[in-house]
């Protein structure tokens, strides 16, 4: 299954690190990035999830969860 920007993903559950959640909950009325990868501790992941975490207040500014 492939999901494309704007399409609707299907609801799931995910434990995190702060505890289950369900996607379409969890979202609310925000706006929602869902980021994967395809290897842990890759250069690439490292360097992609670091500077998306920097980011922070501004995906808060924006209303946006990632």
């Amino acid at each position: 299954m492939s999901i494309r920007i704007n399409e609707i993903v299907p609801n799931f559950t995910a434990n995190t690190d702060h505890g289950d959640i369900t996607f379409h909950e969890w979202i609310g009325d925000s706006w929602a990035i869902l980021f994967s990868h395809p290897k842990d501790y890759t250069p690439v992941c490292t360097t992609e999830f670091g500077a998306v975490a920097r980011l922070t207040e501004e995906w808060t500014k924006r209303n946006t969860k990632v």
